[in-house]
C-alpha cells in the first residue's frame, strides 16, 4: 500500500501523535515478502509526513473478528478461548506487531462479559467475572509490552453489560456509581495498579452517574472517576468518534474542547467510519479555544505531557520479517480463529 497524496498532506499539516492502521492498509492475498515490503514503505512514509522523531503505530488486535493483518501473522480466537494462556498469546501478539513497526495494541479488552444479550462483546472479554478479566488481561499486558508493544486498556468503564452495538447507536446503561465500582470497573483498577499506559473510554450512555454526556464526553467519568478516583496518570484515549453511537456529537468540531476539557487527551478519527478531513477542524476549535480562554493552558500542558511521555516510552520499532519457524511457535500458543471469513476492516 501506498500513502496517497490526501493522507500525505494531513499527516504533514497536523503532525499527530499517531495513527492506527486497519485492513486497507495491508496488501492481502500476497505473499509475506511482498505485503511485508510495501507494509515497510508505507510505515517509512507515514513517519516521514509526520516528521516527528518518535510516533505511535497502533492497531486494533485482539483476535477473533477484531483483526486487520494478512498471514502468516497468527490469527487467534477471541480472548475467551485463550484467556488461560494469555501470557503466550500476548507474547507472540506483542512479537508479531512489533515485526511490523507496530508499538500500541488497542488491547487488553477490559470489560467483562456479563450480559448474554451484549451484540458487540461477548467472546471479546475474557471472561464472565473481574477476576477472571483480571487476571487475564494483566497476564496479556505483562507478557506483550516487553515485546516493544504498549497496552490500552477498553472500554472504559465497562462495555459488558450493554445490549446495544456503539458501532450503530448510543448504548444506555442504567448502573448507578457503586454497582460500577463493585463489578465493571475492577479490572480497569487492577490494570491501572498494573501501570497500563494508556485507557480507551466506551461510547456509552449512563444516566445515573451522567444525565447529559457519554463517558467519551463526560468530565464526571474521565476526571472525577478515571483520574481522581481510580487515579490514572496515562493517556485517555476516546473509541473512534466515527461511530454512530457519538458521530453526530462530533459533527461540530468545537465537541473536541469539550472532550479536552473533560480530562481526555487523545481524539481517534478513522477513516473507515468518518472523513479524516475534519481532523482539520477540530485542530482550529483547539487554537480558538485557547485563543479565547477556553482551554486553560495548564489543562493543555498536563495533556502534553501525558502525550509526551507516553511517546517517549513506546518502542521506535522497525518493520522485520519473522521466520517461518517463529510463526510455527506462535500458532501454539493459544486458540486460533478457525472462522471461513473473517471480518477484517
Amino acid at each position: 500500500m501506498r500513502l496517497d497524496g490526501r493522507d500525505r498532506a494531513l499527516l504533514e499539516e497536523l503532525r499527530p501523535a499517531g495513527v492506527i492502521l486497519y485492513k486497507s492498509n495491508f496488501l492481502h492475498g500476497e505473499q509475506y515478502d511482498r505485503w511485508l515490503d510495501a507494509h515497510s514503505k508505507l510505515i517509512a512514509d507515514v513517519r516521514a509526513a509526520v516528521g516527528r522523531e518518535r510516533l505511535l503505530i497502533g492497531i486494533d488486535h485482539e483476535g477473533g473478528r477484531v483483526c486487520r493483518t494478512p498471514p502468516p501473522i497468527t490469527r487467534f480466537s477471541y480472548a475467551a478461548a485463550w484467556a488461560d494462556h494469555a501470557a503466550g498469546v500476548g507474547r507472540a501478539m506483542g512479537r508479531e506487531l512489533a515485526s511490523l513497526g507496530v508499538n500500541l495494541n488497542f488491547a487488553p479488552v477490559l470489560d467483562i462479559h456479563s450480559n448474554p444479550a451484549n451484540p458487540v462483546i461477548g467472546a471479546r472479554a475474557f471472561g464472565e467475572t473481574c477476576d477472571v478479566v483480571s487476571e487475564a488481561a494483566l497476564a496479556f499486558m505483562a507478557a506483550m509490552q516487553p515485546e516493544g508493544v504498549l497496552a490500552c486498556g477498553k472500554h472504559f468503564p465497562g462495555h459488558g453489560d450493554t445490549d446495544k452495538d456503539s458501532h450503530r447507536e448510543l448504548p444506555v446503561l442504567n448502573q448507578d456509581l457503586d454497582a460500577l465500582l463493585s463489578r465493571e470497573i475492577l479490572p480497569f483498577r487492577s490494570a491501572i495498579r498494573a501501570q497500563i499506559p494508556m485507557i480507551m473510554t466506551g461510547h456509552i450512555l449512563l444516566p445515573n452517574v451522567d444525565s447529559t454526556e457519554p463517558v467519551t464526553l463526560s468530565q464526571r467519568f474521565n476526571q472525577g472517576l478515571l483520574r481522581d478516583t481510580l487515579g490514572f496518570e496515562g493517556v485517555i484515549v476516546s473509541d473512534d468518534i466515527g461511530m454512530h453511537a457519538v458521530s453526530k456529537m462530533f459533527e461540530d468540531p468545537a465537541a473536541i474542547v469539550r472532550f479536552l476539557l473533560a480530562g481526555a487527551d487523545v481524539l481517534m478519527v478513522c477513516a473507515h467510519l468518518t472523513d479524516t478531513d475534519r481532523c482539520r477542524g477540530f485542530a482550529r476549535s483547539i487554537l480558538n479555544a485557547q485563543a479565547a480562554g477556553l482551554l486553560p493552558s495548564a489543562l493543555i500542558d498536563r495533556s502534553r505531557q501525558r502525550i509526551g511521555a507516553l511517546l517517549a516510552s513506546a518502542p521506535q520499532n522497525a518493520v522485520t520479517a519473522l521466520s517461518a519457524d517463529a510463526f510455527r511457535m506462535h500458532g501454539k500458543a493459544g486458540a486460533l480463529f478457525k472462522a471461513d471469513t473473517v471480518e477484517v476492516v
